[in-house]
């Protein structure tokens, strides 16, 4: 089992809509870790740490729009190697 970490970075209408709370459930049905914060520039960056697959099926979910309350513009995506892997998947 090959554990690898993305970062991503979702810019549009991405704050104030349920949308880190919609990307922890997705990533916690896909058993993934990380986390889904605000910046301050308005998008929300993405850390998903899992199996490859997984990754790339929250990944894609995240290109698709992510939640009907979002609107996606772009997604921006780097692979990421954290010191620690996270415990769990966080919102903050």
């Amino acid at each position: 089992m090959t554990t690898v970490c993305v970062k991503a970075w979702v810019h549009g209408v991405v704050q104030g809509v349920g949308f880190r709370y919609s990307t922890q459930h997705q990533a916690k049905a896909l058993g993934l870790k990380g986390y889904a914060k605000n910046l301050n520039d308005g998008s929300v960056e993405v850390l998903a740490c899992g199996e490859e697959g997984d990754v790339q099926t929250l990944l894609t979910w995240l290109k698709d729009g992510g939640p009907r309350s979002a609107r996606v513009e772009r997604v921006l995506e780097e692979p990421h190697q954290p010191r620690d892997l996270p415990n769990g998947f966080t919102t903050g």
